[in-house]
């Protein structure tokens, strides 16, 4: 053979180092020599590596996304969620269930601000409706973004809902800014509980709710999760553009300083005495 550059011969020796024996009857066989030399590069550990390799098989993966993946370690992140779904869903649907959850999630196509809503998230995941799912993992279909519910003449809107056509089973987002507060499970409980009554059909698997928020207490978390009867997961998000806790919710004290500060020179009116 002529042409093999001094890289290429590099990486063949690294390669047959790697995968001795017939690399034909391993997943890494086949993938394309692209994918090979990111396992390469990037992966030291032999487990790991397989582990990745017969991933990028499954889901057929670019090269770009298995890179991304591997800095992202899905391998730690997968099923890393703390749930109750082992208290609240019989097996095999527990451990399935299980396997849906990341933590934390990785939204690094994201562009946000220091000053990001919540609204803004999900506003940001919507714009880039083609990595979100994908982050969600395999199988995940948009449904909506605030969907409504008529609850008895009440409005609530659910921030996102996914839908798994794997395991055939309607997931329920919530996203929050800052620190997890046990209340916020009650909020998602109450969401899947209605989609489970208005939407899921007999042939689906039971609803399941994601809780995402930027930090949180995991024995909090243990507290919240035991007292609530709707099989849910509670699990981080990160993203480069932005350190999460420093994602800014106005507290009421900054409100009330705000409608107090004098806008008209030394009359003394303020921006409350201006709101109706």
């Amino acid at each position: 053979m002529r042409g093999l550059s001094r890289s290429n011969l590099h990486y063949m020796r690294k390669a047959a180092t790697a995968w001795s024996g017939s690399i034909v009857q391993q997943p890494v066989g086949q993938l394309p020599w692209g994918h090979i030399t990111v396992l390469l590069d990037k992966v030291a550990d032999p487990a790991e590596r397989d582990w990745y390799a017969a991933a990028a098989v499954e889901h057929g993966w670019t090269r770009k996304v298995l890179l991304n993946q591997i800095i992202g370690q899905l391998h730690r992140r997968l099923g890393a969620a703390p749930s109750n779904f082992t208290t609240h869903l019989a097996p095999p649907d527990s451990e399935l269930a299980q396997e849906l959850t990341k933590d934390p999630y990785v939204f690094d196509f994201l562009t946000l601000t220091a000053r990001t809503r919540e609204r803004d998230v999900e506003r940001a995941l919507m714009d880039r409706l083609q990595e979100t799912p994908r982050e969600f993992g395999r199988g995940f279909a948009f449904v909506g973004r605030q969907v409504h519910f008529d609850v008895d003449g009440s409005d609530y809107y659910a921030d996102l809902v996914l839908f798994n056509v794997e395991q055939l089973r309607y997931v329920v987002v919530e996203l929050k800014i800052g620190q997890f507060e046990p209340e916020h499970v009650g909020q998602l409980g109450f969401y899947v509980a209605v989609v489970d009554d208005r939407l899921r059909r007999d042939t689906h698997a039971s609803t399941v709710g994601f809780l995402l928020c930027a930090t949180r207490n995991d024995t909090v978390v243990r507290y919240a999760l035991a007292n609530t009867n709707a099989p849910m997961a509670v699990a981080g998000y990160t993203s480069s553009a932005v350190d999460p806790t420093q994602l800014h919710l106005p507290q009421r004290a900054e409100i009330e300083a705000l409608l107090a500060t004098p806008i008209d020179g030394d009359s003394g009116t303020t921006l409350a005495d201006q709101l109706p």
